[in-house]
């Protein structure tokens, strides 16, 4: 990084950024609202736009250093926190829950990961800046996107460009940075009245970077993207679209005994909407879709073979995940009500094959071991009371099925399967009613109880080496999730302040968590089923003393506990905080962020998920980060910041054991967050 590059980012600073909705009540479809435009122009925070729901624009520049990967994005919505392991492709956790407790969506498609300990999560194959918009609906109140959704739905979406005249419309950005940063992003579209087409690519790199204390931490990677999509606008509220993407990355994991050498995606989709009808029927929405991964770890590639450890030869493995699916949604409006009716469609299949030697996988068959499918009716209406009181209910059950078609299980001592060609099913319901008082207005408030019963999914059936006590294995002994929860909320719009707090408090049934032991083969895991209690909530102010300034503040928090014992759950974020100032005059802007984490007491050191277990306490940190930016026009922005600014060295408390391949001791020492990082955007809007 030169002195200039350093220069322009010491300019910096913060600003917080609200997303707000035009309309808090535009419909039951979260999609009936518009892309938010924000007013500031580095994003560090996300407040809510109605209810239980964020709204924001992944495009946007952001701080920390703009994002490589999905879970990195969500960060800066208060709430959301990421399980470390490195560099990037850190896995997702919200309010404390992680996996398929968080409803991933894609342009209204499902994506999976396929390594059976994550590594390949499906925020891992997502390139946010090449998203439109991004959808946060937390915590059980909505049936509309499948079920299971405990923690809450993302939703990641493109909005279809429709051209009234033909033209053009695009958007880029270029970035630099410490430990060789260099991003590049393009998305193009070309378009008459009758059809469009359009084009999103990315490509991200970045070095090994230092932390605070100047040691190297194994992290770099390198991702490209490419999506396409043809439609046909016989006006503009019909859209029939085409659309096919591809993408690839490697990845070293400081925190693994191997690293990411191949992430392939390949996803074809369609759909259909006609929006508007102008009767009764107001909407009609469809859509196909198929995505498939195909990973490749290996301890050769980006590394050389630790002798000391379990994998002294060079291995590797390859893991696959194709999921199919459909939804046909209708809306329906009849005076003060709107009611969207629906069925969905997933069907999955993970495949698997490895091999000891370089390339030597290659040779090797595939192998399916695992399918699901699952099938999903749902309602979901809105009633308009009166204009200030409005009541949000929905009911949804689904069908899931998942067959285990391992032979053998045992990984480096396999032993027949005893559950082999097996198929589990489950009917599972779920319901919401939510109270929404003048969320548009002054004074805001919500009230709402949901309940969702969740299907394990393929890492707590598949991956732990044992089940719960007494059952053959996690396959046939793992219950479903039964989550029950109150959401309630207040906000309130001022001339110079605007607050919001949002608060939860649940009880789970049958909360899946994973035991962690050692042995002279190494660590195993078993999954069994505990009830659990949890609560906590976000809340955040802004504050406008006067022109151009902005002071704000936004907090959240996380508890569990496992309701027979009294301990705590473990892989709870600490309490954080984050503290801005920023300011605004003419084309210029700058400010500054202080985020603060709490210390970390409540852990429970012997258990975790299948990505990993509690390491123990964790000290509390605080960094301090600046950036600046300047609007030439309303089409062209220059950003910078330096992150870590005093260059602290921490470590998250979410976080992977250092492996020993890169020196770290056996005893599990967390690996620490990148020191001084400076950058630097450029953003184009045509």
């Amino acid at each position: 990084m030169n002195r200039n590059l350093l220069a322009v980012a010491l300019i910096g600073a913060l600003a917080h950024t609200p997303a707000r909705a035009q309309d808090a009540h535009a419909g039951a479809h979260a999609d009936a609202l518009p892309v938010t435009t924000l007013d500031d122009v580095v994003v560090v925070g996300v407040a809510p736009a109605m209810a239980t729901t964020v709204i924001t624009d992944p495009k946007l520049p952001r701080q920390p250093v703009p994002a490589s990967d999905g879970a990195d994005y969500l960060k800066t919505i208060p709430g959301f926190s990421t399980l470390r392991s490195g560099g990037t492709n850190g896995d997702p956790v919200l309010r404390g829950m992680f996996g398929s407790r968080i409803n991933l969506m894609t342009n209204d498609g499902a994506m999976s990961g396929a390594c059976p300990a994550r590594m390949d999560n499906a925020l891992s194959y997502i390139a946010p800046e090449t998203y439109d918009r991004l959808v946060v609906i937390k915590g059980p109140q909505t049936v509309l996107w499948g079920g299971g959704a405990s923690a809450g739905t993302v939703r990641f979406e493109r909005e279809i460009p429709y051209f009234a005249e033909p033209g053009v419309q695009a958007s880029g950005s270029v970035l630099a940075g410490s430990h060789g940063r260099n991003d590049q992003v393009l998305d193009i579209s070309a378009g008459t009245p009758r059809g469009y087409a359009r084009l999103s690519a990315n490509r991200s790199e970045a070095d090994d970077y230092e932390d605070g204390n100047g040691d190297l931490v194994p992290s770099a990677w390198k991702k490209w993207n490419a999506d396409a999509a043809l439609g046909w606008t016989p006006d503009e509220n019909t859209v029939l679209e085409l659309s096919a993407g591809i993408g690839d990355a490697q990845a070293r994991y400081a925190g693994r005994g191997m690293d990411g050498a191949q992430f392939r995606r390949d996803s074809l989709g369609l759909r259909f909407e006609k929006k508007h009808i102008g009767g009764v029927l107001d909407a009609v929405v469809a859509n196909v879709y198929q995505n498939d991964v195909d990973h490749v770890m290996d301890n050769y590639s980006l590394r050389d073979p630790d002798p000391t450890s379990s994998m002294p030869m060079p291995m590797a493995s390859n893991v696959a995940h194709r999921t199919r699916g459909g939804r046909v949604a209708t809306t329906w409006q009849a005076g003060r009500w709107e009611v969207t009716t629906g069925l969905d469609l997933r069907d999955s299949r993970h495949s698997q094959r490895s091999a000891s030697g370089r390339g030597a996988y290659l040779a090797v068959p595939w192998r399916v071991d695992a399918k699901f499918q699952s099938w999903g009716a749902f309602a979901e209406s809105h009633w308009h009371i009166t204009d200030t009181h409005h009541l949000m209910s929905g009911v949804r059950l689904d069908r899931a099925e998942a067959q285990d078609l391992r032979a053998t299980t045992g990984g480096m001592m396999p032993m027949p399967n005893p559950t082999a060609g097996m198929t589990r099913k489950e009917s599972l319901p779920s319901a919401f009613v939510r109270y929404e008082y003048d969320l548009g207005g002054r004074w805001g408030a919500y009230a709402g109880l949901g309940h969702t019963q969740r299907m394990p999914d393929y890492w707590e059936l598949f991956s732990p080496t044992y089940g719960p006590v007494g059952a053959t294995n996690a396959f046939a002994g793992v219950q479903p999730e039964r989550t029950t929860q109150l959401d309630i909320g207040l906000q309130f719009k001022g001339a110079k302040v605007d607050a919001w707090a949002s608060l939860y408090a649940g009880r789970v049934q049958d909360f899946i968590l994973f035991d962690y032991s050692a042995g002279m083969m190494g660590s195993s895991t078993r999954a069994h089923n505990v009830d659990a209690n949890i609560r906590g909530g976000e809340a955040g102010i802004d504050w406008r003393p006067a022109q151009g300034w902005k002071l704000s503040g936004a907090a959240s928090y996380a508890w569990g506990e496992v309701r027979d014992t009294g301990t705590a759950l473990p892989q709870m974020p600490p309490l954080e905080a984050r503290f801005s100032v920023s300011h605004e005059r003419g084309p210029w802007s700058w400010g500054a962020l202080w985020r603060v984490a709490a210390a970390q007491e409540r852990v429970s050191t012997s258990q975790g998920n299948i990505v990993g277990r509690d390491l123990g306490p964790s000290a509390g940190f605080a960094v301090f980060s600046v950036n600046s930016g300047y609007r030439f026009n309303d089409r062209l922005q220059l950003t910078a910041g330096i992150d870590n600014l005093f260059d602290r060295a921490y470590s998250e408390h979410l976080n992977l054991g250092g492996n020993s391949a890169f020196g770290y001791p056996a005893d599990p020492v967390r690996i620490n967050e990148p020191g001084r990082t400076a950058w630097v955007k450029l953003n184009l809007r045509y």
